[in-house]
């Protein structure tokens, strides 16, 4: 019986899926202190629970501690840009997957400014965030790597994941700066010099021997 009332639904919302609902508002939360501000404060407990409006037994009912869920919030926009930067790749012509790969990342920092901070702002240096930053690096290099090799039809090797490598840390650096307002570039013509720039990298010749 005490299971039983463990997991009855509150006003027609079952426990699942309340859960669900607490977490998703934690992780706004995490990204609206992580990301609202050029220069953050220093992230705590305190102040999630009162951006999301629950209780601190909530935050610990989904996260061991802050650290697993500042990973938790990153992990989670660096998903939602994968996800639909691997659509718009895939859904364009060979000749237009680089632009418009460039273009779903460029609008996706451009329309929400707090994932533009959370993933490139220099200012905001928690530890976890600096750790999470270098792994999805790593991350986006290998899949840029795969996709280069699969697309020049060539076995992958250290000069494709050289150029991987090359690609991932100009882009993220060129984003850093338009961010910051040293480009002034418009998103379109943003997202057309990194495409036309990683084109330049698409000559089989470089990547081999």
């Amino acid at each position: 019986m005490g299971c039983m009332a463990q997991v009855r639904p509150y006003r027609g919302v079952d426990a699942p899926a309340r859960v669900a609902e607490r977490r998703r508002r934690l992780l706004e939360a995490g990204l609206d202190l992580l990301g609202g501000q050029l220069n953050p404060p220093e992230l705590t407990v305190r102040a999630i629970c009162a951006q999301s409006g629950l209780a601190a037994r909530y935050f610990y009912e989904s996260f061991t501690d802050k650290d697993v869920f500042v990973g938790a919030v990153f992990d989670r926009v660096i998903a939602d840009i994968a996800t639909t930067t691997q659509a718009a790749v895939a859904a364009a012509p060979p000749r237009e997957q680089s632009r418009q790969g460039m273009a779903n990342i460029v609008r996706a920092i451009s329309e929400d400014a707090r994932v533009g901070r959370l993933l490139f702002n220099a200012h905001l240096d928690n530890p976890v965030v600096v750790r999470k930053r270098a792994e999805s690096g790593a991350l986006f290099a290998l899949l840029s790597g795969q996709h280069a090799g699969s697309a020049l039809r060539l076995e992958r090797n250290d000069r494709i994941t050289s150029a991987a490598h090359f690609v991932v840390g100009g882009v993220a650096q060129t984003l850093s700066a338009w961010l910051a307002g040293d480009l002034t570039f418009t998103e379109a013509q943003l997202a057309a010099q990194l495409g036309a720039l990683i084109d330049q990298l698409a000559d089989p010749a470089l990547y081999r021997d």
